[in-house]
């Protein structure tokens, strides 16, 4: 980016459409990589003898990598060339899904979908980043409309696009392969069309405190996922695991806050009000999203008996209405600047569809059903990028990758801790249901048959009449539950206060530490 004076010029809309593009590239390769795979993971286990615990490692695995390590992307972002980290977390996810597709066992494949999950957190991070360094926030509302309308692309191609390919000869290895031509293309073009300044400075790397972060949240989540599953939600294993990963969360934030130079997170940033609420918030929101978007596939495969692409067509509704949410408010608000209404309007409507979707059974109309998604997808279109915006509008561009980072942190964080708590609740309802509508046909059953999930077009129908309740019960009951986080999450909303969008990226001289920073050609 041509530079005058130690002053970078402003992009013109060009240059950030040019550059928008190799992101965007960039981010439909990272949520390609969660929803492409889905439809593989039955064949998967078979294919590579792994059990019911490997099934979960191989979507727990990239969700703790991933939300582990995105504050440290953003971090990163703080200190060195964007457009470099940006290029290697695709490379990183590149490496990753190679590994993955060539892995002969189940130990393999769930080290490589660690690889991928980091490479995914540093796309996750770093996309909002670099818009954010690139456009005002007055304008970034345009712009960030285009990352939901990629979410939502990935949301609905993932799972067809999957299924397909499965079916192939490619057979489930192919999955892995999907996202590589992808990522190559964004790499060249953000090579290309993506130029922006460095901000040279002494700097320290808070190696103590990124290990300590990473260490404590995974313990965490590990807990989450494997709680009610491999032991008991009370026992002395969740003791343990809760109380060291309570001591290494601590530590981290005392390294944080008294020793390190430069900390990953700066803890100073949850001294704004707007940063502290909308974190919270996104924890929230990462759990009723998750939770609606996840277990959804499930209810229409095993409850309404649909085959994986007729599940994914349905989820147009939810994502149909995410689309046109995130491109419209944005619009708005870039041409107002007003921007908490939309929060607040985005919540209400992601309570009263989930509020919906928890009297969903097997028998519901799918037209109701329908139209409760599309409710959530409108609220969380509205919601989930004007959350980032709200905070990186408060924020000193000094801060703005940890700031940004951070949000999406919690909200990874909230979901892998909405899909990992759900599934087990969903788990332990199906099989209680199961176990005693098999007692009242007379039929006994193992804990194995009544945790397994049989191929229903082989059951005699009264059986799969009732693993069809069930599951659709089940369902339902999750958004039950997800219905009251997302009320918290409104409720943090409405006490954010309203700042005017700032309509330049550089923040007023007065705010800005370190004045004899230097800016270069990235």
């Amino acid at each position: 980016m041509p530079e005058e004076s130690g002053q970078t010029r402003q992009m013109s809309h060009r240059e950030i459409m040019e550059a928008l593009s190799g992101l965007l590239l960039a981010m439909f390769v990272a949520m390609l990589s969660s929803t492409v795979v889905t439809n593989a993971l039955p064949r998967i286990i078979t294919d590579l003898d792994g059990s019911q615990t490997g099934y979960t490692w191989v979507v727990v695995s990239t969700l703790l990598a991933m939300t582990a390590t995105t504050p440290i992307w953003g971090k990163l972002a703080d200190l060195f060339s964007k457009k470099l980290l940006v290029q290697s977390a695709l490379v990183i996810y590149s490496v990753g899904s190679l590994v993955a597709a060539f892995a002969p066992t189940m130990g393999v494949l769930i080290g490589a979908r660690v690889v991928q999950g980091l490479g995914v957190g540093g796309l996750t991070a770093l996309v909002q980043v670099v818009i954010a360094t690139m456009v005002s926030p007055r304008e970034r509302g345009r712009y960030s409309g285009y990352i939901g309308a990629v979410f939502a692309l990935a949301t609905v191609s993932g799972p067809l696009i999957g299924g397909l390919i499965v079916d192939s000869p490619l057979g489930w290895r192919g999955c892995f392969f999907v996202g590589l031509p992808v990522a190559a293309l964004a790499f060249v073009v953000l090579q290309r069309t993506l130029h922006l300044p460095v901000v040279r400075r002494d700097v320290s790397i808070d190696y103590l405190g990124a290990t300590l972060i990473v260490a404590g949240v995974s313990i965490l989540l590990i807990w989450v996922s494997l709680a009610g599953q491999q032991f008991d939600w009370v026992s002395a294993t969740t003791a343990v695991m809760l109380v060291g990963g309570a001591l290494v969360i601590a530590a981290a934030l005392y390294v944080e806050a008294r020793v390190a130079d430069d900390p990953i997170i700066p803890l100073r940033l949850f001294k704004d009000r707007t940063t502290a609420l909308a974190t919270a918030a996104s924890v929230m929101v990462g759990i009723a999203m998750f939770g609606a978007t996840v277990y959804l596939s499930q209810y229409f495969q095993l409850a309404r008996g649909m085959s994986p692409t007729q599940a994914g067509l349905m989820s147009i509704a939810m994502v149909g209405g995410l689309l046109v949410s995130s491109i419209a408010t944005g619009r708005i608000i870039t041409r107002t600047g007003l921007w908490k209404r939309w929060l607040v309007g985005g919540m209400v409507l992601v309570i009263v569809g989930l509020a919906l979707l928890g009297q969903i059974d097997e028998k519901t109309d799918l037209v109701l059903v329908g139209a409760s998604m599309a409710l959530v997808g409108l609220g969380l279109g509205a919601t989930m990028q004007n959350l980032v915006l709200a905070v990186q509008n408060n924020t000193r561009i000094e801060d703005m990758g940890a700031a940004s980072s951070v949000v999406a942190f919690f909200r990874s964080m909230g979901g892998s801790i909405g899909v990992s708590a759900l599934g087990a609740l969903l788990a332990s309802q199906v099989a209680s249901s199961v176990r005693d509508g098999l007692s009242s046909m007379g039929v006994e059953s193992t804990p194995h048959e009544s945790h397994s999930i049989p191929d229903l077009s082989t059951l005699p129908a009264p059986v799969r009449a009732l693993y069809e309740s069930s599951f659709g019960d089940a369902v339902g009951l999750l958004f039950l539950v997800s219905a009251p986080f997302a009320a918290v999450a409104l409720l943090c909303v409405l006490f954010i206060k309203e700042v005017p969008l700032r309509t330049t990226n550089d923040v007023p001289a007065e705010d800005r530490e370190g004045a004899d920073t230097a800016t270069v050609q990235a």
